[in-house]
């Protein structure tokens, strides 16, 4: 979208006006929490949050008071929270949404009640920031004019074999969330799917003092797990079906190298960014390059 943020603040709660705001908590760092996200947990009337607990701890951390009701909203006890929050807002209340880290609403608890509040016509709006799916995309180096959010991947292996192969022609980067215990199953079955060679990323840890960013083919993200440290969050992203790039056959691409290399670049770095370009291999290409010389 075009065009930069108004300088003024405007307040779309009319007085005496219920109202659900879903509040963007950090993902990791606490810098990233908002003035906004600040008010909004010091000002509502009630705080409807994943886990209260962890809410309590971000507002002692970030100096803020809450002085409203904090109850407990999630995936568990949501169907019968939500006529009582609804109610709350009709009655005139802001009721505030927070979940554990980032957005509500995406793979986390807020859905059915923004869904019937916004049925029943009652305001809704939102206090942006931190969100996993979209800091990932920014940093993966993958195309980002066109994205699918598909959540968390399946646990069974048979359902996400079929949940992948569904996508396998998606003209688009997609992005999934995965726990540390999948995620290597997930990338095996991923490479299964869509090839060895198709160009994935593997973020872990985003914002925090441990954050790990590796965007290479499947079959390397593969050999990355075998040495890495698979804590924390994950998200995996893969590279559009139509990602094409121009076909170079492998003399071309070490060309390309050598001349990368002559610019004082490492071979193993060139060899790196040229796979990633022109699709392939990265250890292939490397190892390609040694035998030559």
């Amino acid at each position: 979208m075009k065009g930069g943020p108004d300088t003024e603040a405007h307040d779309l709660h009319q007085a005496g006006e219920g109202q659900i705001v879903l509040v963007a908590t950090p993902i990791g760092n606490l810098q990233d929490a908002t003035d906004r996200l600040r008010t909004v947990l010091a000002s509502a009337e009630i705080i409807a949050a994943e886990d209260t607990r962890t809410t309590q701890r971000l507002a002692t951390v970030l100096g803020v008071e809450i002085r409203g009701q904090l109850i407990s909203h999630h995936e568990h006890n949501e169907q019968r929270s939500t006529p009582e929050l609804l109610e709350k807002v009709r009655q005139g209340a802001t009721v505030a949404v927070v979940t554990d880290a980032g957005m509500p609403v995406v793979s986390d608890p807020g859905f059915r009640l923004v869904q019937a509040a916004v049925q029943d016509g009652l305001t809704v709006t939102c206090a942006p920031g931190a969100s996993a799916v979209t800091t990932a995309l920014a940093v993966s180096g993958l195309p980002s004019d066109r994205f699918s959010f598909e959540g968390f991947v399946p646990k069974k292996h048979g359902e996400k074999t079929r949940f992948l192969t569904d996508l396998q022609d998606q003209p688009r980067t997609l992005i999934f969330f995965e726990s540390p215990h999948r995620v290597v199953d997930t990338l095996q079955v991923m490479t299964e799917v869509f090839g060895e060679d198709q160009i994935g990323c593997v973020a872990r840890e985003l914002t925090k003092l441990h954050e790990e960013v590796v965007t290479a083919s499947l079959r390397e993200l593969l050999d990355w797990t075998q040495t890495a440290t698979l804590r924390g969050e994950f998200v995996l992203l893969l590279a559009p079906a139509d990602n094409r790039r121009v076909e170079l056959d492998d003399e071309q691409q070490l060309r390309l190298v050598d001349e990368l290399v002559a610019t004082g670049m490492r071979a193993k770095d060139a060899t790196k960014q040229i796979a990633h370009e022109y699709g392939g291999s990265a250890r292939t290409l490397y190892n390609l390059y040694q035998q030559r010389r």
